[in-house]
């Protein structure tokens, strides 16, 4: 099955965290503290792997998980970091944002990508030591690892894509010039998956031929098999547009012509003026007169029109040489730039901190997930650890929030599920 578009949760590891620890050796008094540091999460990265030709594995697993960094522990000793996970994707994979659309990575080249960052680790209770803090019997989480949803986008990498109505003989074509063997037959829609080809042309000249299939009248609008697959034409250089001049279908070449490039066009105007050649095919069962006719009517729209038959390899070899003068001449085979975030993703990010308070039968009630990690280091029976959750109490205005919804010493706080009274 060719599955070429599929939507994935990831997210990178959690960072350890740091340890609350003391000094305990004999014949050394008051060690003091040395809370090591916790270890880094691992970061999600992708990597493209040309074993891979589709995304059907996304359709069976849809959440990828990094792993935590390890928790600091005793004698000042860092945890250690995780690795990364790699998750392997065809080469020419787009990936996206799911909410927002916004390209993140382009994996075209052999460049291994970080998408989703790890955490870093927490601190442990030996940075907190000061002259009049002896004694911190706290210690900081370890930061919480990027996560997002994810789309995933196939689009194949080829110089030359072959575009045209149903059995017009573009799989022929590419069976003839390479060695693909796509399924040939005289129905329409005989191929349902894009099939890639490499066409030799001397010992160190090549280039990637792809049939695109499923091109009818409509196909920009989802008709026909062709939205499907309209978005692998969109990175080939070149494109070669191969028409029926025979008309043995009873349509009329001119008329395919126009409607298929309507579609390009409609799809995405940047392909309506990618280069093209026309490959008028099926020439041995066409009258001189049609092909003349057909010859006039391409040349006045400015367009090399070379006369071909797939079947009997009529003209191939002049096609070829023909497609190699002109990729000589094109830039290489596009690439995405990443997009930067946008002010409306950076608005949700910095919600993310975000708190609502309530109040309930004399009860504050504070909505903050964010700082559950912290609370998981506090310890509430030593003043200094109540000092420092204090002070992120303080910093990110759930302070100033309770006194402005008119809270009163000795009030009850709820916060998170941790209770405690008001003091000011």
């Amino acid at each position: 099955m060719f599955v070429d578009q599929a939507k994935i949760f990831i997210k990178a590891g959690d960072g350890g965290d740091g340890a609350v620890s003391f000094h305990r050796e004999k014949y050394v008094a008051a060690g003091g503290p040395d809370g090591g540091d916790g270890g880094r999460g691992g970061d999600v990265v992708f990597q493209a792997d040309d074993n891979f030709s589709t995304l059907i594995d996304f359709r069976y697993k849809r959440k990828y998980c990094a792993e935590r960094g390890q928790n600091g522990s005793a004698r000042r000793c860092t945890g250690k970091s995780a690795p990364p996970l790699v998750i392997k994707v065809p080469r020419g994979t787009l990936i996206r944002d799911a909410a927002t659309g916004r390209i993140i990575a382009d994996m075209s080249s052999d460049e291994p990508k970080v998408v989703a960052k790890g955490g870093m680790g927490g601190k442990g209770n030996a940075h907190f030591a000061t002259s009049t803090r002896q004694i911190p019997r706290f210690a900081k989480p370890g930061y919480q690892g990027e996560s997002m949803e994810i789309r995933l986008e196939l689009k194949l990498l080829a110089d030359v894509g072959l575009v045209g109505y149903p059995n017009v003989g573009k799989s022929t074509l590419i069976s003839v010039v390479s060695a693909a063997k796509p399924k040939i037959a005289n129905y329409h829609f005989t191929t349902l998956t894009p099939v890639l080809g490499v066409v030799r042309i001397d010992d160190e000249r090549s280039f990637v031929m792809a049939d695109i299939p499923g091109l009818i009248e409509g196909a920009g609008d989802g008709v026909g098999l062709g939205h499907e697959f309209l978005r692998h034409v969109e990175r080939c250089r070149l494109i070669v547009h191969v028409v029926d001049v025979s008309g043995m279908e009873g349509r009329d070449p001119r008329e395919d012509l126009k409607i298929i490039n309507g579609e390009l066009a409609r799809f995405s105007p940047e392909l309506a003026e990618r280069p093209q050649i026309v490959a008028a095919n099926k020439c041995d069962m066409a009258s001189q007169e049609q092909i003349d006719s057909f010859r006039s009517f391409i040349e006045e729209q400015g367009l090399p029109f070379l006369c071909i038959s797939a079947a009997t390899t009529q003209g191939t070899d002049l096609l070829i040489k023909k497609i190699a003068e002109q990729l000589e001449t094109l830039p290489p085979i596009r690439e995405y730039e990443p997009e930067p975030i946008s002010a409306e993703e950076l608005g949700k990010m910095s919600a993310q901190k975000k708190f609502t308070v309530t109040v309930e039968e004399g009860i504050y009630f504070v909505d903050a997930p964010w700082i559950q990690p912290v609370m998981r280091t506090i310890d509430p029976d030593d003043y200094s650890s109540l000092q420092y959750f204090q002070r992120v109490l303080i910093n990110s205005g759930i302070i100033a929030e309770l006194e402005r919804q008119g809270i009163k010493e000795g009030d009850t706080v709820c916060l998170e599920g941790f209770e405690f009274d008001f003091v000011n």
